[in-house]
Formats: structure tokens, C-alpha cells, sequence
């Protein structure tokens, strides 16, 4: 058994017990915490709540988790798409939707499923979950990834990545018309203060840099790209929302809203067709260079854009 224990703020509005739980409680959805409520395994003040209950301030919540099962991550014959493939290492092209490795309720439909049909060997520094996974990108971002085969070339490509010495060049849509053609944002990135589900520009984060380019302006929404000389969580998606322009199709960061196209009933229809035509966040990782570990020659690897980008990009070109 895990046990968390929460003492609720002294200036906490009232909320649904659920709810302040699956933003307080990490890696633990609503549904759960509602499933343990239900078995009696969550107590405020030492008692057991009902369902409907609303939190108050210096209410003393207790929680119970029971232990996973030890689950391994098996072989499925999942299509892949690999661009590049040797004895240290492999670059794959992940689909928007699919997730990187096997964790809590995605134990199976991953990348690394994936992976373990389609390639014999894979470096274990990650443990039985995450085998060759030296960085990941988000279940809706498509891209390119680098996977290791083996430890000596995941310590070797680790240390590169810790060096800032991994070339990513991502493609985005965002929101407007960001006021600079060219800037570098520099913030600290934490866990978001209330919604522990999300993170945010926050004071006692960690360093983030993001350098950014507008490639082309549009009536409501720019493509740019994007260089990352760090490799926070949802990095991109947090900058640009910090700045007033969300990854389009972003829902946890706020750029799935029509409403941001602007007051014309013109703009809002057409922004509306266009989130129906991409139902995920904008976002591409197009770009990989890195240098290899037993060539010794630094390698790139680039994509041209997915549909569903090009897509949005050919309604916004036309005008409709």
C-alpha cells in the first residue's frame, strides 16, 4: 500500500473531494480517486466522506493506494515507422496519439510495444517499463524520436541530452500573431500550484529555453518553429501559452477555443472547421540531429509535415 496524507489550505474554496484529489494527488486520475472513495480507502478528519463531499479549509485527508501489479511491457505487432536504424540506435516517426511507454492506465498500445516486436534488443538503463527510451514527447505530439539499443549508447545519448547537445526542431500552429518574428523565452517550469496535472511558468521551477521563428503569419494563427535548448514537460506548449499564444488544438493549455480567432463569426466558423480537421495539439517534432556514439559523426534527420498539419495549413493558405 501507498498512503498520502493532504491537509487542506486555510484559503481553499470548497470543492468536490474527487476533484481536489486528482489535481493534488500525482499520477492518480479522478476516476480512481472516485473508485477509492467508493472502497473506503480515502478518510477526512479520520472519517469516511460520501461521494458528494466538498473539501474545507485544514480538512486532514488521508488516501490509500494499493500497490500496482507488477506489469511488464510485452511485444505487440503495432505498424512503426522507423527512419533510421543501426546496431546502437533507431529514430522513429510516432504518430500522433500513440504514448512512448507503458505507464498507469496505457499499458499496452505504446511505442515501446511497438518496439519490442520490430527490434530484438533494447538498452535496460530505463528498467522493464521504458527500455531504449532516452526522451520522450508527448501522446499527441508526432515527431521523431531516438530510441537506444543498448546501455553504452543510452548513457552516451543521455549525456548529450543533459549537455544541450540534441539538435529538436519542432513545427507548430499556434493562437494570433506573436509580437516578434524571432525571440528566445527564457522562464522556470514547475509543476502548475493547483491543477498538479499540468505545469506553468512558475518561481522555483527549472530553467527552460525555448527559440522560436514565425515561418509564416495567417489571419489568427502562425506556423513557426521551434528550437529547445532544454527538455522540460510540454515545454513548448507551456512557453507559447505563456505568451499569450497556445498551441492550437492544445486542450490542456487552453487552445482548443474557437473563441480565439477573434469576434467575427467568419474567423469563429472557420476556426472551428480547422480544430475539427486536427483534433490534437499542433505540434511536430521535425527535426533530430545528434552525434553518434560509436560513428563518431553527428547525424540529422528530418520530416516533412504530417496531414493533418498540411490540412490546416492548405485552408488557411486558400482563405476559406
Amino acid at each position: 500500500m501507498r498512503r498520502a496524507q493532504v491537509r487542506v489550505a486555510g484559503n481553499q474554496r470548497p470543492e468536490r473531494l474527487d476533484t481536489f484529489l486528482a489535481h493534488t494527488v500525482e499520477h492518480v486520475s479522478r476516476s480512481r480517486i472516485q473508485q477509492l472513495i467508493e472502497s473506503g480507502l480515502v478518510t477526512v478528519n479520520g472519517r469516511q466522506p460520501p461521494k458528494s463531499y466538498r473539501v474545507r479549509p485544514d480538512d486532514l485527508i488521508d488516501v490509500t493506494l494499493p500497490l500496482p501489479e507488477k506489469v511488464e511491457a510485452v511485444p505487440e505487432a503495432i505498424p512503426l515507422r522507423i527512419v533510421y536504424e543501426d546496431a546502437d540506435v533507431v529514430v522513429v516517426n510516432k504518430d500522433a496519439g500513440m504514448v512512448v511507454h507503458p505507464a498507469f492506465s496505457n499499458y499496452s498500445g505504446t511505442l515501446v510495444n511497438a518496439l519490442l516486436h520490430h527490434i530484438q534488443d533494447l538498452s535496460g538503463i530505463n528498467g522493464e517499463l521504458r527500455p531504449g527510451i532516452v526522451h520522450r514527447i508527448d501522446k499527441e505530439t508526432s515527431g521523431l524520436l531516438l530510441v537506444a539499443k543498448h546501455d553504452r549508447a543510452h548513457r552516451f545519448l543521455s549525456r548529450l541530452f543533459r549537455e544541450h547537445r540534441i539538435e529538436r526542431e519542432y513545427w507548430a500552429i499556434v493562437w494570433g500573431r506573436p509580437r516578434k518574428k524571432k525571440d528566445t523565452i527564457r522562464t522556470l517550469i514547475g509543476r502548475h500550484p493547483k491543477e498538479r496535472k499540468r505545469f506553468a511558468v512558475v518561481k522555483d521551477g527549472k530553467e527552460a529555453v525555448t527559440h522560436y521563428e514565425v515561418v509564416e503569419a495567417f489571419d489568427f494563427l502562425s506556423l513557426i518553429r521551434v528550437h529547445l535548448e532544454t527538455g522540460r514537460t510540454h515545454q513548448i506548449r507551456v512557453h507559447m501559452a505563456h505568451l499569450g499564444h497556445p498551441v492550437f488544438g492544445d486542450k490542456k493549455y487552453g487552445g482548443n477555443n474557437p473563441n480565439l480567432a477573434g469576434g467575427e463569426r467568419r474567423k469563429r466558423v472557420l476556426a472551428e472547421r480547422l480544430l475539427s480537421l486536427m483534433p490534437r495539439q499542433a505540434l511536430h517534432a521535425r527535426t533530430l540531429g545528434f552525434f553518434h556514439p560509436t560513428r563518431k559523426e553527428q547525424l540529422t534527420f528530418g520530416l516533412e509535415l504530417p496531414e493533418d498539419f498540411r490540412r490546416v495549413l492548405d485552408e488557411l493558405k486558400t482563405g476559406a
